[in-house]
């Protein structure tokens, strides 16, 4: 068989594939770096939306789920006075 089947210069272009992965490994690192780790991975920041007991007693008091005295009575169980 021929040694130069793919054509005498089919290799000069096998420097692309390597850059190829270099760049996209830089661009990943980059964005791993400021972005932290919680983007990369796909996950959001949960400790940012995370509300208190207080908090959603409150909310829960206010959309009309629960009545005043159980209102109160959660409440002085969670230590809120």
């Amino acid at each position: 068989m021929d040694p130069y089947y793919w054509g005498p210069h089919f290799f000069g272009w096998m420097w692309i594939f390597p850059f190829t992965f270099l760049i996209i490994c830089l661009v990943f690192l980059f964005a791993f770096l400021f972005r932290g780790p919680r983007w990369f991975l796909g996950h959001r920041d949960h400790h940012a939306s995370r509300e208190t007991a207080r908090e959603i007693l409150d909310r829960r008091y206010a959309g009309g789920e629960i009545t005043k005295e159980q209102y109160e009575e959660i409440k002085r169980s969670l230590g809120g006075g």
